[in-house]
């Protein structure tokens, strides 16, 4: 990975140049099959604002982050957590996209190991948190048919219970409410 720093309105020391070097340069090992990837690093000094605005592009990469704070430092510091936190959410999506993930939302999938004696264990796999929206029944089921799912998981505005709706067979919808 190449990095390029660019320095305005004030000379670097050699420590901070080795520090923003150091700090960035561990940035490589997320892009470690892609040895084309470039980042600029360019630090500025604007009054007693500190700002580091950094780009990072490789293939099917690029991101950028921008920090500013009273120390040189404490900014390289800061726009670095910010660096790595997308690196890391790039990182997953891809080998999630590569194990066949599913990034959308979905109540957990469930699986069944076969156990000594014949017995199941049920096994979850994925778990999601979900803030089911409110809307009325008809609404739900207007989503849900103009949707490729299977089922719905809404908060029905009328009676403020948390409700299913699913498709059936059939073609018609069926509703489960909860709380009777």
């Amino acid at each position: 990975m190449r990095i390029t720093f660019n320095f305005k309105n004030f000379d670097p020391s050699d420590h901070l140049r080795k520090y923003a070097k150091d700090r960035f340069g561990k940035l490589a090992k997320f892009m470690a099959g892609t040895p084309d990837a470039e980042l600029q690093v360019n630090l500025e000094v604007e009054k007693f604002r500190h700002i580091a605005d950094i780009v990072l592009t490789g293939k099917n990469v690029h991101i950028s982050a921008r920090e500013d704070s009273e120390d040189m430092y404490s900014t390289v510091d800061m726009v670095w957590d910010k660096l790595e936190a997308q690196m890391r959410k790039v990182r997953d999506k891809d080998k999630s996209r590569r194990r066949g993930g599913n990034d959308g939302a979905s109540i957990g999938a469930v699986s069944f190991d076969e156990e000594a004696g014949g017995k199941r264990k049920p096994n979850i796999q994925k778990t999601d948190d979900f803030s089911p929206k409110p809307m009325v029944v008809e609404e739900a089921a207007m989503q849900l048919e103009n949707s490729d799912n299977e089922f719905l998981v809404f908060l029905n505005a009328e009676n403020e219970r948390v409700n299913v709706i699913f498709r059936r067979k059939t073609g018609d919808f069926g509703l489960i409410d909860p709380g009777v």
